[in-house]
């Protein structure tokens, strides 16, 4: 997997995690399906900042988010 897709993914998957956690929470249930999404993003963009040399700036991860969007159309 490229390193740009491991963080579009990653990301996503905090992002879609949240709304998961926070239902689970308002039913005062444990977010287990949240957390585990939480946690798979987080190690997606861990690993996709610790195998690009030099890591992910945060003003370019717009254009990586761009670019991967661009290559699945």
């Amino acid at each position: 997997m490229d390193n740009d897709v491991a963080l579009v993914t990653g990301l996503g998957l905090m992002v879609l995690s949240l709304p998961s956690i926070i239902a689970a929470w308002s039913d005062r249930c444990a977010p287990r399906t949240g957390v585990v999404a939480l946690l798979a993003g987080g190690g997606l963009v861990l690993w996709a900042a610790l195998r690009r040399p030099g890591g992910f700036r945060l003003t370019e991860i717009p254009e990586v988010l761009y670019g991967v969007i661009a290559r699945l159309l």
